[in-house]
């Protein structure tokens, strides 16, 4: 290694030592010496760094901790430190110093020592040695808790040291290590700066010139508040070069002292030279005062402390460490501790000594130290006349003897850290002293070769044998535990003892010694020997006389020694009892008064989510309405033109229920007609002659009420607003009965007598239920005994019960009908022999007896004559056709007239009636020779009366489904399918046996068809296993990504919640708020990630490429949208997660004082003593992150609110719009992170790479939405269809069952809607069909309805984005196929189904060698426009790769006569004309849901040679759901597997 020349290092430390100071009008470099450096460095040119700021501490003695390296001893090792305090330094105070020693000279060390070390501020991570207070102490512990503990936080050290044996932990001293005067210029550059005026080299001033700026940043003073009143603020504090230069008023005073010192220089200099620059005045003046207080200090000061002069000086000794030891810190501090007075004097310069004033005290003697710690604005020292005076009561007041003692003022009320406003000072010291790892005070005696004590007695002959007793207990009499501070208090008796006086001097002299700059050092050029001379001979008494004016009779010549004689006398030996008492305790609780405002921030934010409900329901409210008014626009012009002649009313339906509003209509077909509020018939009273209309009036209450009166029903109770109305409808009525001979007869009886006389609906409701069951009792012959528990008065029930007779209403309404079908009509008119308009009780029976019990002869003679209208015995053809259309009533009348006499012809003719025109029954029962077992099964599905016996009939009607022939070449036809006799429903089902007492007896159905059996039964294990098996198969790509994705943020979470607990650099923070941090890092980390890559599942364009690539074999492409919402989900669970563990977070940081808060965040807090932390609304809502963190929890809840299933469906436009907060949710994500509060920004590395792609994936639709496309054909289908084709945009390739996003901006918006291309790929245009169900969709419905010209370009234009890719397009990558559409779900398999057929005739060769297309549909009207594409299809279908089963579901629920006559008609024009009589196609009709488990089933039968079939469905998410079951039941076997995609709207 190179050496450097000497010559080199000198050269260097004058061009890194010279001041650089631009405000100094002249450069510094002109200056005749070096000048010395702020903050201490490169005074040693060999050893730069000895006494610079921020240096470590140097050892006179090995270090004593507990490990050898940094941890402290304590307790039980050592005695506690408040015990020991107790111990050792309590006492009687008011003893005068031996030596006459001022106070004077006692505050002027302690501002000595603040120009040479500082070691107390808290050191980072934060290590705390907490002193434990003994239970009862009567100054902490009043109430004997037992629980007290003042924090004690370690000191700052030097994170180089501490590691080993070897290099044990050393404290960092934060000030120059040299007597310097950085107590009056400060430790640094910057410091020195914000301290000067720049203006005649002085140091800046405040209002008053006597007093410097008050302590304000950039000034890092250290500002606590008053332990006595509590106050805060820099206010009354003043900008010193000392960190800790205004913590009472006596160290202030000497501040001052040198303040106006310095400011006096500046001002001689620049008289004695006024060409000087501000810079050349400030250097010299500061030159001037270091020299002054370096021969002060050591020459004056240092002899009256120690009674030793230091050895003379014999030049500057570069190889010598003058560094600063602890052992010196706690030897000074303490000394000086044992001399400090509980109160200080006051006196001007003619020894007047004055009052002070206090706060609630009145007058004192003196100040009370305990009561003037941090004091801001004091009242006594206002003015330089008062500093004055207090620095001349300093001068002339003796100290307390120095001895073992300290007062109560330090010893009891010591400023306390964080909550506590008071501390111990000598307990603080002893753990100081731990802390710093010092030597035993026999260790220390032995390593300074002086006389080691041979046992407690003689460590000093002084003090008290009950206290050396006292300590030594404490130390279990072993005096080589005695610790170096309380020897050496124990020691010193008058002077230091040996000990502290051997450290004090050994440092003095090191730092005279080794300081290059030490004004006696001829060779720095600072001063000649006439100048050092004349220093030499100043005192301080000079200095005081300079800077207060005073005369020097005023003041002795040694101002820190009073002889007698000296002027200006003491009044007496201060004692506390004299004096105003100490202010006690006080803890203070950093969260007093911010528990309900926290409380109800947090509620807050956990109401974001329900405000944002409560908002999106307004908003779905609003747009089901509006959606409501479009459909209903038509239908309530209609209702409205029908209510024109209604007179309005409120029906009375019987006791204990509410009336409500209806609408009576007076009809021309001789009827009343009641309707409710949306204008549906209620209820219609047929009027006829010779009937007598009987009305019944109320006569009091108004006179409102009516009553009409209608035999055999139940009555009508009217009230109407006013006896106007009521007689106006009454004179109607009148007239009505006039117009049609009606007779009408008017009573009136009181109102509560009219409520009584009416029959209401219960009433009949009960009758009408005692009318079944004997009905039904006679007709399956129960014992009377099993019809169910009646009534006392039972028999006169029954009586009324079988005398009464059924309307047509009430007969419809038992068949679940409406009284207007012809049917009923046709079913009323046969059953009603007697031709009164109503059905007896055995006329009823008689009708049920055929149909419970009758032959298919019986019931075939029954429809018969039914419909034989004219009772000829015959059945002509229009008899036929009308009974043909009472049949087809039940399916909204699905057929026209032409389709229905084409269905008649047919039947006529296969049956070889063709050239007859009438039939006789023998005819009619021929034609349905091939149905008997369909007739056989037929009931009628009667309905109880009052809902008590229920649907008793209704079959299960799922046996009616396609089977699917074995010949692969054969076409599918149609066959009834039957459930196995297990799974049929008994005749009544279980409710009709327990009441009845009997089964009814069916046939056994036969199987659907003969399933292959499996070799063997699987037992439960192995069937749960296959289960499991299959389910992987089937999602084995799922099960994969979602595994890799978990796994990544399990590990991100795992990582940073290891690193926070156990490997983090040490801040604090994980000690402080260890659970909180690991939950919000941890989640924070898997949150970043989460965001970030749920961008690529809306990469659309990327993913459709993608999903063509070899990829598509491992990444479930078609469940982007799937693991979208499930990311999402996950990530908005941590993002609660996170916000919980930062709710901690802030509840720790607000109760944490702020002296723990800056080493968590050291780059927003800085440690200046003020305690108290930030309150919690700061946190959340004044800073960058918790601002950021609450606004995102407002952009989540919003946007997962309105991204609901529930919204979604009511309101795209507002899911649309509010998703699209996703900008601001990424930028707030980007700012929330940024800001590095604990770590630095990691978002990005996360979010880069998808945020790259998402924006190229965005481009691309970009380019795409900036084209317009010209709409070429629009077609107003039925159901709310718009079937749209438009241009097919150049170069615009896609797949079939693909699908694109449309905008329309003639509505007035730009938000895009997702539909699927019903056009196939080789088509020229683009097609697509739009159901009408939301606001959207029905403005695009009448914006296409009538376009303003016959040219295309006249219909408004769209955008288009896309294709874009999905699970349907697969559909070619399986042998077998089935597609399954439900609804408008259909639309991607018209596409599939194009593209297939002009495959197979191109002789394209494709895999899919056979598709099954399952429609599932209410009513075939609703989607004609498919039935067309089918029809094309089967058209051009010439291999048979297509077969199509049509499921009708409206029919399943009245499976009665008429659907199985319904039924025979399909069946026999399939046979016949071979296409569905009611789709005109030939694919096979079905009514009732599809079985699709058995259809599955039977494709395993009819391909046994195909191991793997794909299942497509698309539709509600019920009926997938159905298809997705169905697939896992069937998986479960060891054969074909079927693999299910699904898309649901």
């Amino acid at each position: 290694m190179l050496r450097a020349r000497p010559e080199a290092l000198i050269l260097l430390g004058i061009l890194l030592t010279g001041p650089l100071d631009p405000a100094g009008g002249q450069d510094a470099l002109s200056l005749p010496w070096e000048v010395q450096r702020y903050d201490g460095w490169f005074n040693n040119l060999r050893h730069h760094e000895r006494g610079a700021a921020g240096s470590r501490l140097q050892r006179l003695v090995p270090a004593n901790y507990a490990d050898g390296v940094y941890q402290a001893l304590g307790e039980p090792l050592l005695p506690n430190p408040r015990s020991l305090s107790d111990a050792a330094t309590q006492g009687i105070s008011g003893l005068p110093s031996l030596r006459n020693r001022t106070v004077l000279g006692v505050f002027f060390g302690y501002h000595v020592l603040s120009d040479v070390v500082s070691v107390e501020r808290p050191g980072c991570p934060a290590e705390f040695l907490n002193i434990h207070i003994p239970r009862g102490d009567p100054v902490f512990d009043p109430d004997k808790r037992g629980d007290v503990v003042l924090p004690y936080q370690r000191s700052r050290w030097d994170p180089e040291t501490g590691r080993s044996p070897s290099n044990p932990r050393d404290l960092t001293n934060e000030v120059t290590g040299w007597l310097d005067g950085s107590a009056i210029y400060g430790s640094s550059h910057s410091w020195s700066d914000a301290l000067r005026s720049f203006s005649g080299g002085q140091l800046a001033s405040g209002p008053d010139p006597a007093f410097p700026r008050f302590a304000q940043n950039p000034l890092l003073m250290w500002t606590p508040p008053d332990p006595a009143t509590g106050q805060r603020g820099p206010r009354g504090l003043y900008a010193f070069g000392a960190e800790r230069g205004n913590r009472e008023p006596f160290l202030q005073a000497l501040g001052l002292l040198w303040f106006r010192y310095h400011n006096l220089c500046a001002r001689r200099l620049a008289r004695e030279h006024p060409h000087w620059g501000d810079e050349e005045l400030f250097q010299h003046a500061r030159k001037k005062v270091i020299a002054t207080y370096q021969n002060i200090a050591l020459y004056e000061w240092l002899p009256s402390f120690l009674q030793k002069t230091p050895p003379e000086y014999a030049g500057y000794r570069p190889f010598l460490d003058p560094s600063i030891s602890p052992e010196f810190v706690v030897a000074s501090e303490q000394f000086f501790s044992t001399m400090v007075p509980p109160g200080v004097y006051m006196r001007n310069a003619s020894c007047h000594f004055r009052k002070v004033l206090n706060k609630g005290f009145g007058s004192s003697p003196a100040l009370r130290v305990c009561n003037s710690y941090w004091i801001r604005e004091n009242p006594n020292v206002n003015s330089a006349q008062e500093v004055n005076q207090l620095l001349l009561g300093m001068a002339s007041q003796i100290s307390e003897l120095e001895d073992r003692i300290v007062v109560e003022d330090l010893r009891d009320y010591w400023p306390g850290p964080d909550k506590f406003s008071r501390a111990d000072y000598v307990a603080n010291s002893i753990q100081r002293g731990r802390d710093m790892g010092l030597p035993s005070y026999h260790q220390a005696l032995l390593a300074l070769g002086l006389e080691i004590p041979k046992n407690w007695s003689d460590l000093n002959p002084n003090v008290d044998p009950q206290v050396l007793k006292a300590v030594a207990a404490l130390y279990d009499q072993d005096l080589s535990h005695l610790e170096m501070l309380p020897g050496g208090l124990l020691e010193s008796h008058g002077d230091p003892g040996p000990l502290f006086s051997a450290i004090v001097l050994d440092q003095f002299v090191r730092l005279r010694d080794g300081d290059r700059y030490w004004f006696e050092n001829t060779r720095n050029g600072l001063f000649s020997k006439e100048e050092i001379a004349e220093i030499r001979n100043t005192t301080l008494r000079d200095v005081l006389v300079a800077v207060t004016s005073v005369d020097l009779s005023a003041l002795q010549p040694n101002v820190f020694v009073w002889h007698e004689g000296a002027p200006c006398p003491q009044p007496r030996q201060l004692t506390a009892e004299v004096l105003p008492p100490c202010v006690p305790l006080i803890v203070l609780d950093f969260f007093e008064g911010s528990g309900p405002g926290f409380g109800i921030t947090i509620v807050a934010l956990c109401c974001f989510p329900l405000v944002s409900l409560l908002f999106s329901g307004v908003v779905a409210h609003f747009r089901t309405r509006d959606r409501k008014k479009l459909q209903k626009k038509g239908k309530e012009n209609m209702k409205k033109e029908a209510a024109k002649d209604g007179v309005p009313a409120m029906e009375w339906p019987g006791p204990k229920e509410r009336i409500y509003p209806v609408t009576l209509q007076l009809l021309p077909d001789r009827c009343l007609q009641v309707l409710d509020r949306h204008l549906t018939v209620l209820r219609t009273i047929q009027l006829h002659p010779p009937q007598e209309v009987n009305l019944i009036l109320s006569r009091n209450r108004g006179c409102r009420t009516l009553l009409l009166k209608i035999p055999k029903e139940y009555d009508l109770v009217l009230l109407f607003n006013s006896e106007e109305e009521r007689g106006t409808f009454v004179q109607q009525l009148q007239d009505f009965c006039v117009c049609w001979t009606l007779g009408l007869h008017v009573a009136e009886m009181g109102e509560n007598e009219l409520f009584r006389k009416a029959v209401t609906k219960q009433q009949r409701g009960r009758i009408l239920e005692i009318f079944f069951r004997h009905l039904f009792a006679q007709v399956l012959d129960i014992n009377q005994e099993a019809i169910g528990t009646l009534p006392l008065d039972s028999s006169q029930k029954v009586r009324e019960a079988l005398t009464c007779e059924l309307s047509r209403a009430e007969f419809a309404e038992s068949l679940g009908l409406k009284p207007q079908d012809m049917f009923v009509e046709s079913m009323f008119s046969l059953a009603d022999k007697d031709g009164n308009g109503y059905l007896s009780f055995r006329e009823f029976l008689d009708i049920l007896v055929v149909f419970m019990k009758g032959s298919p002869e019986d019931k075939s003679r029954l429809m018969f004559t039914m419909y034989d209208l004219d009772a000829n015995g015959f059945l002509s053809k229009d008899e036929f056709f009308t009974m043909m259309r009472s049949f087809i009533e039940i399916s909204n009348n699905c057929l026209t007239k032409a389709q229905l006499a084409e269905v008649v012809e047919s039947m006529f003719r296969e049956s070889g009636f063709q050239d007859k025109k009438e039939l006789t029954w023998e005819d009619f029962h021929f034609m349905l020779r091939d149905h008997d077992s369909e007739l056989r099964r037929t009931q009628l599905c009667v309905r109880g009366g009052g809902g008590a016996v229920g649907d008793i009939f209704k079959q299960n009607i799922s046996y009616r489904v396609s089977f699917i022939t074995r010949t692969p070449g054969e076409c599918s036809c149609s066959q009834g399918q039957e459930l196995p006799a297990s799974e049929v429903p008994e005749l009544g089902g279980p409710g009709l046996r327990k009441r009845f007492g009997k089964k009814a007896v069916v046939p056994t159905p036969q199987l659907y068809t003969e399933a292959l059996q499996e070799k063997m039964r699987r037992g439960f294990l192995a069937q749960k296993l296959q289960q499991y098996k299959r389910f992987v198969e089937n999602y084995r790509r799922h099960i994969m990504c979602v595994a890799v994705f978990s796994a990544i943020c399990v590990g991100l979470f795992a990582e940073r919640a290891y690193y926070y607990a156990f490997a983090s650099p040490p801040t604090d923070i994980e000690e402080t708020t260890y659970v909180g941090i690991i939950l919000s890092r941890g989640t924070a980390a898997s949150i970043s990630f989460m965001y970030s890559y749920l961008l690529l599942t809306m990469c659309r364009n990327l993913i459709t490429f993608l999903r063509e690539t070899f990829l598509n074999h491992y990444v479930p492409f078609d469940a982007a949208v799937d693991f979208h919402r499930w990311v999402a989900m996950a990530a908005v669970i941590l993002a609660i997660l996170h916000s919980a563990g930062h709710a901690v977070n802030i509840y720790i940081f607000s109760v944490s004082p702020l002296s723990l808060l800056a080493c968590v965040f050291p780059n927003v807090f800085v440690n200046d003593g003020s305690k108290l932390p930030k309150k919690y609304y700061s946190w959340f809502f004044q800073t960058v992150p918790g601002m950021s963190g609450v606004l995102l929890l407002l952009v989540l809840a919003i946007m997962y609110v309105f991204a609901s299933n529930h919204f979604r469906r009511r309101s795209f436009r507002g899911f649309w719009l509010t998703h699209h907060l996703y900008i601001l949710l990424y930028a707030l994500l980007i700012i929330h992170g940024s800001y590095a509060l604990i770590q630095l920004p990691s978002f990005h590395i996360f979010f880069l790479v998808p945020a790259i792609i998402y924006g190229a994936d965005k481009l691309v639709s970009l380019s795409r939405k900036k084209v317009e496309i010209s709409v070429v054909k629009v077609e107003l289908l039925p159901s709310g269809v718009t079937h749209l084709q438009f241009q097919r945009p150049q170069g615009f390739e896609y797949k079939s069952g693909q699908w694109v996003r449309i905008a329309c901006l003639a509505l007035g918006t730009t938000e895009y809607h997702p539909f699927t291309l019903t056009s196939a790929p080789h088509e020229d245009t683009l097609s697509l069909h739009i159901r009408a169900v939301g606001p959207w969709t029905i403005r695009l419905r009448e914006i296409y309805s009538a376009p303003t010209g016959d040219s295309c370009a006249q219909y408004p234009k769209l955008y288009l984005d896309g294709p874009f890719g999905e699970g349907h397009q697969e559909w070619h990558k399986f042998e077998v196929s089935v597609l399954v559409g439900g609804g408008i779900g259909v639309t991607p398999f018209a596409s599939i189904l194009k593209d297939l057929v002009f495959k197979s005739s191109l002789g394209s060769q494709i895999l899919c060698k056979k598709i099954y297309f399952i429609w599932v549909t209410r009513t075939q009207r609703q989607f004609e426009w498919l039935a067309d594409i089918i029809r094309e299809v089967e058209e051009n279908d010439r291999q048979d790769l297509v077969s199509v089963h049509i499921y009708i579901t409206q029919l399943a629920e009245k499976f009665d006569l008429r659907t199985t006559m319904l039924y025979i008609c399909e069946r026999h024009f399939q046979k016949v004309l071979n296409r569905s009589l009611f789709t005109g196609l030939r694919s096979v009709t079905h009514f009732g849901r599809p079985p699709f488990e058995p259809f599955f089933n039977s494709l395993q039968e009819v391909h046994p040679q195909v191991h793997k079939i794909g299942v497509f469905s698309c539709g509600p998410p019920g009926m997938t759901k159905n298809v997705e079951k169905a697939c896992q039941l069937v998986n479960r076997q060891d054969r074909a597997h079927f693999v299910h995609h699904y898309e649901n709207f």
